[in-house]
């Protein structure tokens, strides 16, 4: 390489537009922030969603201003790759609609960033519009076979037959369908496994919390079929 090359790379400049790096970073945390909702209201995830979509427009914007910084150096550019090649994402993605909205997110900061604001404003609404017509109408005839799940109750003491019976009768209100799996009990441990039907994740939240105050002191799990070791 010749030594003008070096110079080139080591004394280039980066203009960034203040006005249009403004406009792309208030862009990019609109359209996270819409993703955002759009993934706590119409996602299907098991996880607990707020907590896992409450760094969507950091990330979103955190990727706008990579983007905006390296587009005008090309030394930059090739500093980012080997800076991402050691840097190792240790977020626990446990199913690919995680996935997709992240992948989403990031596409919003890569389009505002480059400065297509216009594209990315564009395709984030029409992948937002399908979200939301798959959710209500492709899902609800998915809703119609329940979702069966694995439900696990462990205690490190004797469970009684009255908060047995309890527990069954309060999870029957709130399930389309109970199946004995498997028990276990001793003085000191107690173990139940279940199988139930839902078509309604957000009753999850109220399963585990009316087991908690039935049987006190208990460790419950939950896990879609055959992902739960029993």
């Amino acid at each position: 390489m010749k030594n003008q090359d070096y110079k080139f790379f080591l004394n280039e400049t980066i203009q960034v537009d203040i006005i249009s790096f403004i406009i792309s970073l208030i862009t990019v945390a609109v359209l996270s922030a819409f993703i955002q909702i759009f993934y706590i209201k119409f996602s299907t995830s098991l996880s607990n969603r707020h907590d896992f979509s409450k760094n969507f427009v950091v990330l979103g914007i955190a990727t706008c201003i990579v983007i905006m910084i390296v587009k005008n150096s090309l030394a930059l550019s090739l500093g980012l790759v080997g800076a991402l090649s050691i840097v190792r994402f240790r977020a626990a993605i446990k199913e690919p609609e995680e996935l997709v909205f992240l992948f989403l997110i990031i596409a919003a900061g890569l389009g505002a960033g480059s400065g297509q604001i216009q594209i990315t404003t564009i395709g984030v609404i029409f992948s937002l519009f399908i979200i939301f017509v798959y959710s209500k109408f492709f899902r609800k005839s998915n809703l119609e076979n329940s979702e069966t799940l694995n439900l696990s109750v462990s205690k490190n003491n004797f469970i009684k037959d009255e908060q047995i019976e309890k527990m069954i009768n309060n999870l029957k209100k709130v399930t389309d369908q109970i199946d004995f799996v498997s028990m276990s009990r001793k003085k000191d441990s107690t173990n139940i496994n279940l199988e139930i039907k839902i078509k309604n994740f957000e009753k999850l939240i109220q399963i585990t919390n009316n087991i908690e105050k039935d049987i006190e002191d208990s460790k419950v799990i939950v896990a879609r079929n055959n992902d739960l070791a029993l």
